[in-house]
């Protein structure tokens, strides 16, 4: 059992390091640093069960996390796995790297990828520490993954089934990609707002604030950086986008306009 917050701190950055060696060998052998999604929610996995393991805060809460966190990394890493299989680089690794040396990939994808698996072990971290303070919030956060769960589940498999259909439209505007041009990202990050509801917030003040760092990243990033803004530098070059981004919104869901 790991008692103090640092010693659970040294087991985030431990994981988080061996999870990026892995990965940068199974890239060289395959050809393509993308290998990395598909170990972004395996690490968080492994990291969330380590935790509930070793900590020493409320045992049924830890559990609680662990499998928040199990059932989002295993479903997520699956999906990438599927969607990547027998496809070369992702064209936004492509466009990372074009024109750097060789061990820019450790630099500009492992290191970031890994500092921010230990950013996001936050909650989890806090609920491995310290005891629950307010147990409705337990619940709460719960209901808000399973909420961020079904939204990111739902858009996966709608988007699946478009890619599917041989008389597909141009662009996907069915069902909650009709309210949300990116119901996958927004679900994945509500999802995390629920796992900060229930594994930071619920353990206090001083846990909430320290942990809310982890959900906040994870929505800037799906939102600004690595998700939904830099697919549409691509997406919004097919025909018909602009009428459909004047329709529907980025990220938050909303019915969308005439």
């Amino acid at each position: 059992m790991i008692g103090s917050w640092w010693g659970l701190a040294l087991l985030a950055v431990g994981v988080a390091a061996l999870a990026m060696v892995v990965t940068a060998y199974a890239a060289r052998r395959a050809g393509r640093v993308s290998v990395v999604d598909v170990t972004w929610g395996l690490a968080l996995a492994v990291l969330a069960l380590a935790a509930a393991l070793a900590g020493t805060a409320t045992p049924w809460r830890r559990w609680v996390l662990a499998a928040m966190v199990l059932l989002w990394g295993g479903r997520l890493s699956r999906h990438v796995f599927d969607r990547a299989r027998g496809q070369g680089e992702d064209p936004r690794y492509a466009e990372l790297l074009a024109g750097a040396g060789p061990r820019a990939a450790v630099r500009k994808v492992y290191l970031p990828q890994g500092l921010a698996i230990c950013l996001l072990a936050l909650p989890v971290m806090a609920a491995a520490h310290w005891d629950v303070a307010v147990s409705w919030l337990v619940w709460v956060g719960v209901v808000v993954w399973a909420a961020g769960t079904v939204v990111e589940t739902v858009g996966d498999a709608q988007l699946a089934a478009y890619k599917r259909d041989p008389d597909r439209p141009r662009v996907m505007d069915r069902g909650l990609w009709g309210w949300t041009r990116h119901p996958n990202y927004f679900g994945d990050a509500l999802l995390w707002w629920g796992i900060w509801l229930a594994g930071g917030a619920a353990s206090g003040w001083w846990p909430g604030l320290v942990s809310v760092l982890a959900p906040v990243a994870m929505t800037h990033f799906l939102r600004n950086v690595t998700g939904a803004k830099l697919l549409e530098q691509t997406m919004s070059q097919r025909p018909g986008w602009d009428e459909y981004a004047a329709r529907v919104p980025l990220f938050v869901p909303r019915p969308p306009r005439r």
